[in-house]
């Protein structure tokens, strides 16, 4: 995950508590990911999920990367929220997490990118990691922890299209990672300048709907210092209108759901927009 806090309840990824499941995968060589601490969890459910989602991936071989992205994550509407789905830190080894029972908001849209890429499970492991880490390589520091990560760090995942939405968009130049009390979000983890461009929640008219597609990831902008979004999610037309598509941790909601998206904008300072590639 990131250090973004969720606005209801936090979604750092980082030092995570959660049940991880790596045996559903045993046979697929993985030489980069070192080994579960304990015992790993045979995860069933998990199994014959991404199993589900394969075989619906391959019924749709001409469709678009937009309509992939909005096929696969529908049929995770209602799993279940779980916070900090990720394990490692800079004092803990990082594990390999593949859990579809529970998801936060940033490994939702880690199993719909890697699904989207995949035909097979070896694909959608591969994938996943090449989605998760950056080159490729199961380890904290290289944990796309921001979701500017997406669209700046290698394998790119996304294209920052936010400045091309709307003329007053803003860009600021940020120190991710850095606390404004002059601690870290993430110990262990070095700051990282980076310029990120929002548009403000006011601006966001039916101008700049216009401009998205379905499938678009869309951050929730954050205000305050060292952080680039509080919450992601997916953008989706729908014949009554768009909604931000979510792992919501909200107590009326605690699942993935689609919520209408101008309502959720107007809760936020604005947001930031991802476009798959």
């Amino acid at each position: 995950m990131t250090p973004h806090p969720d606005p209801a309840g936090g979604i750092l990824r980082s030092i995570a508590r959660a049940l991880l499941i790596i045996s559903a995968f045993v046979g697929i060589a993985m030489p980069t990911v070192p080994a579960a601490a304990g015992a790993p969890v045979t995860d069933d459910v998990t199994t014959g999920k991404i199993d589900e989602l394969l075989a619906l991936r391959a019924t749709a071989p001409g469709a678009s990367k937009g309509e992939l992205i909005e096929r696969l994550s529908s049929r995770l509407l209602g799993t279940p929220y779980g916070a900090d789905m990720l394990i490692g830190s800079a004092d803990q080894p990082e594990q390999l997490v593949i859990d579809l029972r529970r998801v936060d908001c940033f490994t939702y849209l880690d199993y719909v990118e890697a699904l989207s890429r995949s035909i097979d499970r070896d694909q959608f492991v591969a994938n996943l990691i090449a989605t998760r880490y950056t080159d490729s390589r199961v380890e904290f520091r290289q944990r796309k922890h921001f979701f500017s990560d997406w669209s700046h760090t290698a394998r790119i995942a996304a294209t920052d299209i936010t400045g091309t939405l709307s003329p007053v968009a803003v860009t600021v130049y940020k120190h991710l990672n850095a606390k404004a009390d002059g601690g870290t979000y993430l110990p262990g983890l070095p700051v990282v300048d980076r310029d990120i461009t929002y548009i403000p929640s006011a601006a966001v008219d039916q101008g700049v709907i216009g401009g998205l597609r379905t499938g678009d990831y869309v951050g929730a902008y954050a205000d305050q210092p060292g952080l680039d979004v509080t919450h992601v999610g997916i953008f989706v037309m729908t014949p009554n209108g768009p909604v931000f598509r979510n792992a919501s941790s909200l107590a009326a909601d605690n699942q993935v759901v689609d919520s209408p998206f101008a309502d959720y904008v107007r809760t936020t300072p604005g947001i930031m927009v991802l476009r798959a590639q």
